[in-house]
């Protein structure tokens, strides 16, 4: 459907049959998409960014990156992940099985592509969206990592969102050999040769992704972060991402810059989402038109 506005996106749900529905295994797994057309496209086919949000997020939150991103000539789209999306609620797996949030785009992609061809393509993504892209460029979680987490050898972050999330998820799914080998597709690799560019904010899952996998990325990454960021510090969670992929550089959105600013309704800095969604759309024409 759309909205009466032509500058609001397009809202579809698409549905993958070889994924189950978390809350339905009976039912494929939904996807929803927010696509804005470009102002002025300047080319046929127009350029394509892909827009993936955080941690509980929506798509439909992040047109503060798909304006600038539409204004200067590209398509753009944004998919909520199911389970991890504030539309539709949440699910255990929806926050922690994150790898399949790439799967998520790489099955938008091919529909999209069904229906009229794709120009060039890039991913962006704030937060856990920032994984995602970075995951669609060649990035992998470690299995053993997410184990260990599960089985609390190592502390999960606090999400606020969720606060009983592996507790949740252990309920689901006892902490077994089953469930041990379930994780192994959390290493798999999930890159998408489509996707030519990436723009990462405030990156989550900075210390669960192999070294190895991320110096062996070699499409261009750019980077932000908030320098009083305490959700994704830039140590734990941006440095591993910008140290280890050869083609990444990036810079501090500011030193009194916070994780909320991206999405609080008053955020400390209202500039800086604008600014960064400028800077965004400035890197992809570098690399996409």
């Amino acid at each position: 459907m759309t909205t009466s506005r032509p500058e609001r996106p397009l809202i579809r749900v698409l549905y993958d049959e070889s994924r189950r529905d978390l809350r339905d295994p009976g039912r494929p797994r939904p996807v929803r998409l927010y696509l804005w057309e470009p102002d002025r496209p300047e080319a046929d086919p127009a350029p394509l960014v892909v827009v993936s949000h955080g941690t509980g997020g929506s798509g439909g939150d992040m047109e503060w990156l798909a304006g600038p991103l539409r204004g200067a000539g590209f398509r753009v789209v944004a998919l909520d992940h199911h389970g991890n999306n504030h539309v539709d609620g949440y699910e255990p797996e929806g926050f922690l099985h994150v790898w399949e949030r790439p799967r998520d785009v790489s099955f938008v992609l091919d529909a999209l592509a069904r229906e009229r061809p794709l120009g060039p393509v890039g991913a962006a993504g704030f937060s856990l969206g920032g994984y995602t892209a970075a995951a669609l460029a060649g990035a992998r979680v470690v299995p053993e990592v997410l184990w260990a987490v599960l089985t609390g050898e190592v502390p999960l972050p606090e999400i606020p969102e969720f606060p009983e999330v592996l507790e949740a998820l252990r309920a689901r799914y006892p902490v077994d050999e089953t469930s041990r080998r379930a994780l192994d597709a959390a290493g798999a690799d999930l890159s998408d040769p489509r996707v030519r560019a990436v723009f990462q904010v405030a990156p989550g899952v900075g210390g669960l992704v192999s070294p190895e996998s991320l110096a062996a990325v070699r499409v261009p990454v750019d980077i932000r972060w908030g320098g009083a960021d305490t959700i994704a510090p830039y140590e734990t969670d941006t440095r591993p991402y910008l140290e280890n992929i050869p083609t990444a550089s990036g810079r501090s959105a500011g030193p009194d810059v916070r994780h909320d600013d991206f999405f609080a309704p008053e955020p400390a800095d209202p500039d800086v989402r604008f600014r960064v969604g400028g800077e965004a759309a400035a890197f992809f024409r570098r690399h996409l038109v």
